[in-house]
């Protein structure tokens, strides 16, 4: 290709986003909020700008345990450059800077989930908005035994990363990342819950928006340390249904099913956005750098193959003490391995995506049911869940 990849100066990067508002059809504000932040890498052909996108080194919860981690966002292709697989040859300069920084992991947001699981991404979980009648969570208890206070804190953000532990996908967050959302969402207010006398257990961020029929509450962040917690914080958005007749839960302003879904009993939609899409660059350090459980003490063999089933790569995984190493060979190398799977099949295994034996072996991947049984053990004690959408 007569194209030449670069990293973006200040000028080249401010004319980036006015060729991504031309591609997109609308503004795309993070190009300059996030551009500080991240690497910034853009296509140029004869001197032009034709493509961009930024990556942000980022690390992600797995296992209990963070795991750098390249996330891509604000990526175009000028349209008259489109159809000549520019985007994939970007995609892979984007990743090549940040695994030299040490990223393992690389994940983002599309609506081109075909297009990216054809280059090793996969999406671990479906991601939903939920809108529910604001009257509906007035039924929900305990919110009168805790105390609510406005502000976000320190004390707030320590939370957050105790409780982002609990899940397999969540970002650290960086420094950065409240001033950012701030700028995103300038009525952005944060509330702490607590029992008397204790610390915070739970942290709401909700912002009042108008919409074509009249104005709503939506949720941005929820993180509730148990149940109780989670309901007081249901009740506490109850108490607007005055004037306010109902709540959105943004995207991944909600988590996994099982902690909330069946209190939202007044659900009046569910829309489904693109899910995130995760790939695992180094599946070696992945593995070793992820958390997993203390109690097993186990030996399998994977076989890794290209999403057409070529290409295959035998390893074995050991996993014991709370550490686990991914080790290319195996001890049965002229016989088939314990399990074969895809490239995007590992990273969905890897952020706990696959609940039961049967879930993968709908999926795809190939082995005796006790055998898969064993290795999904190994990541589904948490599920997978990006709390931060960008």
């Amino acid at each position: 290709m007569d194209v030449e990849f670069v990293e973006a100066d200040d000028a080249q990067w401010k004319e980036y986003g006015a060729l991504a508002r031309r591609a997109y059809g609308q503004p795309v504000p993070d190009i300059a909020r996030l551009g500080p932040h991240a690497d910034r890498r853009l296509a140029l052909r004869n001197g032009k700008i034709v493509a961009g996108g930024l990556g942000l080194l980022v690390p992600q919860w797995f296992g209990g345990r963070p795991v750098p981690a390249a996330s891509l966002g604000c990526g175009c292709v000028a349209p008259e450059e489109r159809g000549a697989r520019l985007a994939a040859h970007l995609l892979q300069e984007r990743i090549h800077a940040l695994r030299e920084k040490g990223a393992v992991l690389a994940t983002l947001w599309t609506a081109s989930g075909g297009y990216v699981r054809r280059l090793g991404w996969e999406a671990p979980a479906q991601v939903f908005s939920w809108t529910v009648a604001t009257t509906a969570l007035k039924q929900a208890g305990a919110a009168d035994t805790m105390e609510i206070t406005h502000g976000d804190t320190a004390q707030l953000a320590q939370l957050r990363e105790r409780l982002a532990g609990r899940w397999n996908g969540p970002w650290q967050r960086q420094a950065w990342w409240g001033a950012w959302q701030q700028e995103q969402h300038p009525d952005l207010a944060t509330y702490a819950f607590c029992e008397p006398g204790r610390e915070p257990g739970g942290v709401l961020a909700v912002a009042a928006e108008r919409t074509p029929s009249g104005r709503q509450l939506t949720v941005h962040d929820l993180w509730a340390r148990d149940g109780r917690t989670a309901d007081a914080m249901l009740a506490f958005l109850g108490r607007h249904h005055a004037r306010i007749p109902t709540v959105r839960f943004e995207r991944t302003g909600l988590p996994p099913g099982p902690l909330l879904q069946h209190r939202l009993a007044g659900v009046r939609s569910a829309t489904a956005w693109h899910p995130w899409m995760l790939r695992v660059l180094d599946p070696v350090r992945a593995v070793e750098l992820r958390g997993w459980p203390t109690h097993l003490d186990d030996e399998i063999t994977l076989d890794l193959t290209d999403a057409d089933g070529t290409g295959t790569g035998r390893y074995t995984l050991s996993v014991g003490g709370g550490r686990a190493h991914l080790r290319p060979g195996g001890a049965r190398s002229s016989h088939s391995a314990d399990v074969t799977l895809t490239g995007g099949q590992f990273a969905v295994w890897y952020a706990g995506g696959y609940r039961s034996p049967a879930a993968a072996a709908l999926a795809g991947l190939r082995g005796e049911p006790a055998t898969l049984g064993r290795l999904l053990a190994a990541t589904a004690d948490r599920e997978p869940w990006l709390a931060d959408y960008f």
